[in-house]
């Protein structure tokens, strides 16, 4: 599974990077504008600092609109990934970039037949969103594994990328599923490495070592 990281923060796409553990980015209006700077500026930089997909989201609702947005997003770097909403008009315009060549991100897919539509129009990427799903009283879980079945059924490659993670739990049930990549914010990325058992047999290791009292070097 990839993993990408949900954020504009330049300081934790920079910590996360340097795990060499991140596939990509994804971004949306919100995250930029907790940024507070121009959003050619912020994608320009992550674009450089990872170099896997970046997504970076359209925010006119229209098919022309969209295009004219999409197009300008691309421009900015080659790793770019447009990002669009799973609505009518946004599917007419990932039909139309991902016939240009441009990669797109799906986002806002709360349903198996959405996920398929969106397969069909070709895009590079297909999000739904399990935490709100599963804040509605729904199980997000279960949508991954459904869209993982008509995209097997069908050969399909739009590639499944688990959004609205709130947990490690959630990257784990991601994986079970079938996801093919998750993003997931910061807080969770370094949360992954975090198990007390670890915690527990590193310090008897350490005392242990201690008690030797000899240096490997």
């Amino acid at each position: 599974m990839q993993i990408f990281l949900d954020s504009a923060d330049i300081a934790d796409l920079k910590a996360a990077a340097a795990t060499g553990l991140v596939d990509g980015v994804t971004t949306n209006p919100s995250l930029i504008a907790k940024s507070g700077r121009k959003i050619a500026d912020v994608i320009a930089e992550i674009c450089a600092l990872i170099p896997g997909p970046v997504s970076a989201e359209a925010v006119a609702t229209d098919v022309e609109g969209m295009l004219a947005e999409g197009r300008y997003l691309r421009s900015i770097a080659s790793n770019v990934t447009v990002k669009l909403p799973l609505t009518r008009d946004g599917l007419i315009a990932c039909r139309t970039l991902a016939a240009e060549g441009t990669p797109v991100n799906v986002t806002l897919c709360f349903s198996a037949v959405q996920a398929l539509l969106a397969a069909k129009a070709g895009a590079t990427f297909i999000s739904p969103f399990i935490g709100r799903l599963d804040d509605g009283g729904h199980d997000g879980m279960e949508l991954i594994r459904e869209i993982r079945q008509v995209y097997d059924n069908y050969g399909y490659e739009t590639r499944i990328l688990a959004a609205s993670v709130r947990t490690v739990g959630h990257m784990r049930d991601a994986a079970l599923a079938g996801a093919d990549c998750s993003t997931i914010p910061p807080s969770v990325f370094n949360a992954l490495y975090k198990h007390p058992l670890t915690d527990l047999g590193l310090a008897a290791f350490l005392k242990d070592w201690a008690s030797t009292g000899q240096s490997i070097l």
